[in-house]
């Protein structure tokens, strides 16, 4: 069939999996944008006549949607509604020899490194003087701030490293430069993130330097919130600690996946610690900055996990009463460490050991947004939704946690503004307030 004839390119940019994604097809689309070329991030209107899709590559959910993405524009091509589809990210760098044998159809596919190769597919050069410059995919008062790259650790069931490499900072005056650039654009908080945020500074000072990184951006005007992701357990830099408890600018908020915490689960998954340690360190981190909301994810069904390891695990979600908390079941990666394991938990049991998870985190959600009741916090608000402003606290990051709702038509409210909002009620995962003036 012959392919829908446009008088100019348009590029349609779509991200599949997490925040570090968003954040390198916003590089890509500000890259696009910087050479001339008429590029947007999933369009709805369906009128582009080149496709790039940035996959991942993670588990097998995620995988299976980036495979079902490449296939539905893989056909439109086929019956052409497109003349040209690109596939990069995560699954085509772990995958791609494979892809190119399943999916034919696909013109080329691109690694998680590979910016300048794609750029040049697509008819547009790899400009150095476009480093830090994005084209925010997200509202316009908060950016996803990508520190570092790759990831060194050995966790035994993760496939990150061989699709994101070894681990890679950008110095600290090069972020301090980008922050600088998004906050005149409008953008008040931050979301750090990185593969494993805590090893930052490590290649490039020979010292963990987060807390300094902090430090700096905390000076950079017109930001408001610094909030931090991905922060690893083990060697945990505890004077990025004292920055939070002493910069009001830094969130009390630390997403920290710990993952288990069965002793025989962390030394099989390679964890590089303990129950002990990681009790001992979550003491720690709320004694020297009280009041913080910890994340955390874990995963259940992984290779050899006994009932008792899981019983374990439950007993201690319990005692720890995390403030946020999500749950993944164990997905058997290929060319990982557990990879040699025997998968030996059903996947019904996976499935029945997270909902008993999240029952009790839905629980402890629910005691810990009552005690909120009466109180008046900082709200800063990113939509509208219906008859709601919906807006989130600095304990809580976008799409995976609290949100707070405040009626429209009892409150005027600018998308984008931090307002004081005392809580009037509380469910599982959601406050309801009114602004007070």
């Amino acid at each position: 069939m012959k392919t829908k004839t446009l008088k100019k390119n348009r590029i349609n940019v779509i991200t599949l999996g997490c925040s570090k994604n968003i954040y390198d097809s916003e590089v890509l689309l500000g890259q696009l944008k910087g050479n001339g070329l008429d590029a947007e991030h999933e369009s709805t209107v369906d009128d582009a006549n080149i496709v790039v899709i940035n996959t991942c590559g993670f588990i097998d959910n995620a995988k299976q949607e980036s495979i079902d993405t490449i296939l539905r524009y893989a056909q439109a091509k086929e019956d052409g509604l497109v003349e040209k589809v690109f596939v990069t990210g995560c699954l085509s760098e772990r995958y791609k020899p494979d892809l190119e044998k399943e999916i034919p159809n696909v013109d080329q596919y691109f690694g998680t490194r590979d910016l300048p190769r794609l750029l040049k597919a697509l008819g547009a050069d790899y400009k150095h003087e476009l480093v830090g410059e994005r084209l925010l995919t997200t509202p316009s008062h908060y950016a996803y701030f990508k520190v570092s790259e790759g990831c060194d650790r050995p966790c035994s069931f993760c496939a990150i490293p061989l699709m994101r490499g070894k681990h890679i900072s950008t110095p600290i005056e090069q972020l301090v430069e980008n922050a600088r650039q998004l906050a005149a654009k409008g953008v008040k908080e931050l979301m750090l993130i990185a593969q494993d945020s805590t090893y930052y500074g490590i290649d490039i000072y020979g010292e963990r330097r987060l807390a300094d990184l902090l430090t700096e951006l905390c000076k950079v005007d017109g930001i408001e919130w610094i909030r931090l992701h991905y922060a690893f357990p083990t060697g945990f830099p505890e004077d990025v600690l004292e920055v939070m408890a002493r910069e009001p600018k830094v969130c009390k908020y630390l997403d920290m996946p710990l993952q288990h915490i069965s002793d025989a689960m962390l030394k099989s998954m390679r964890r590089g610690t303990t129950k002990e340690k990681t009790d001992r360190l979550l003491r720690t981190i709320r004694e020297k900055v009280p009041g913080i909301a910890i994340r955390t994810s874990l995963i259940v069904g992984y290779p050899g996990e006994t009932k008792q390891d899981f019983e374990t695990m439950m007993q201690w979600v319990k005692e720890q009463r995390f403030e946020r908390l999500g749950v993944f079941t164990y997905s058997h990666e290929e060319n990982t460490h557990a990879h040699l394991l025997d998968d030996n938990v059903s996947p019904k049991e996976k499935k029945r050991r997270a909902e008993a998870i999240m029952e009790v985190q839905q629980e402890i959600s629910e005691e810990l947004n009552q005690a909120r009741v009466g109180q008046t916090l900082r709200v800063i608000i990113d939509r509208k939704e219906g008859e709601y402003f919906v807006g989130r606290t600095e304990f809580d990051s976008p799409e995976v946690d609290n949100e707070v709702l405040v009626k429209a038509e009892d409150n005027y409210i600018r998308v984008g503004d931090f307002v004081d909002v005392e809580i009037t009620g509380a469910e599982y995962f959601d406050l309801y307030g009114t602004v007070v003036n």
